[in-house]
């Protein structure tokens, strides 16, 4: 939105310019209150396990109370983040036990299989450069993941900690309650470590850079294959997903425009709502829009499959016409599964026929 705060501290002193700016994008009131709700056992159903989902992915961002957020945070502070990060990330145990691997200085090798893994973060990002946010790269700077490489934690980009829980297929409560067990693991962690907490405001929640993630920082979002939705076309397809409060984006992320049938559908809010709250709008978007996927599909193919008959002056273009087709082109012979399509085969591919 064109704006970022360099500290906590930023949101009070220049209030006159941040609140009606975070008040219309988020359409929260003057005095509204954030709540935060991560009980898995509240949410209702999951994502039609039938629906093509390639994968889920949640994320958080979270900040220490006491240093400066990304775009303002100095040099030492950033050192000391991710010190304290990497001590407190030793003691993570059971199935979010893993590694630290500090960009400054990282092995090639490692290197090469973040980037297969799709788990590295890079420079580079216009917004990020002019708003301060990769001063002194990379130091200070690194990711996290567990063994099984279904939780993640980017340190200092563009918040200090951004935690993330993912895994193939569908099983949104599962990635839901990975994530609800890792914040609160990084969150005592990072206590015990340095004394501080997460910086949460009773009024914007969850403190972040950027004013856009306030509240939560949560944006969950599954890759589905919509062929129908985009036979329909971007438009309407970004039209539904804001009736259903939902963010379509391309699976090269937020800048990195559309290829093919696959999309990444997220949850729009994040302030105003809690955390199971957005997921749940989310579950239940996501299967609407498969819902309507799969009839779009089936008008698709009724409409596009009236052939061109390429013969057009043939006796098959004279008697072979829409009506009958919508009526006959779904039907097999009972004897050899014979259709009408394989029927006119040659006045369809040939411009010769009588």
């Amino acid at each position: 939105c064109g704006i970022y705060a360099g500290d906590w501290d930023s949101y009070k002193d220049f209030a006159a310019v941040f609140d009606p700016i975070i008040q219309e994008y988020h359409g929260i009131s003057a005095d509204a209150k954030h709540t935060s709700d991560m009980d898995v056992s509240k949410l209702e159903g999951n994502v039609n396990p039938e629906a093509p989902v390639k994968s889920t992915r949640i994320r958080v961002g979270r900040n220490i109370d006491g240093f400066g957020l990304s775009a303002g945070i100095t040099q030492q502070q950033r050192v000391d983040v991710e010190k304290l990060f990497k001590s407190a990330s030793k003691k993570f145990s059971g199935d979010l036990a893993g590694d630290y691997y500090p960009l400054t200085g990282m092995d090639e090798k490692v290197r090469q299989q973040l980037v297969d893994d799709h788990f590295l973060f890079m420079s580079g990002d216009p917004n990020l450069k002019v708003g301060g946010m990769e001063r002194d790269w990379p130091e200070g700077r690194g990711i996290f993941h567990n063994n099984e490489k279904t939780f993640l934690v980017w340190v200092n980009e563009e918040d200090q900690f951004r935690i993330i829980s993912m895994q193939k297929g569908g099983d949104v409560k599962g990635v839901f309650e990975r994530l609800a067990r890792a914040i609160g693991t990084v969150g005592s962690s990072v206590k015990a470590e340095s004394g501080k907490e997460f910086m949460l405001d009773e009024k914007y929640g969850y403190i972040h850079t950027c004013p856009t993630n306030l509240g939560t920082g949560m944006r969950a979002s599954v890759h589905i294959d919509l062929p129908g939705w985009t036979a329909e076309g971007a438009d309407k397809l970004k039209a539904r997903c804001e009736e259903l409060a939902l963010q379509p984006r391309g699976t090269r992320g937020e800048s990195g425009g559309q290829t093919g049938i696959t999309y990444d559908i997220s949850n729009k809010h994040r302030l105003g709502y809690s955390e199971v709250q957005l997921v749940q709008t989310m579950i239940d978007g996501v299967n609407k829009l498969y819902e309507e996927d799969l009839e779009l599909q089936k008008q698709s193919q009724t409409v596009d499959s009236f052939p061109k008959i390429l013969s057009e002056h043939s006796l098959v273009a004279k008697h072979v016409t829409k009506e009958k087709w919508d009526k006959l082109s779904g039907h097999k012979t009972a004897t050899a599964g014979f259709t009408l399509a394989k029927a006119i085969a040659c006045a369809v591919e040939f411009d010769n026929q009588h």
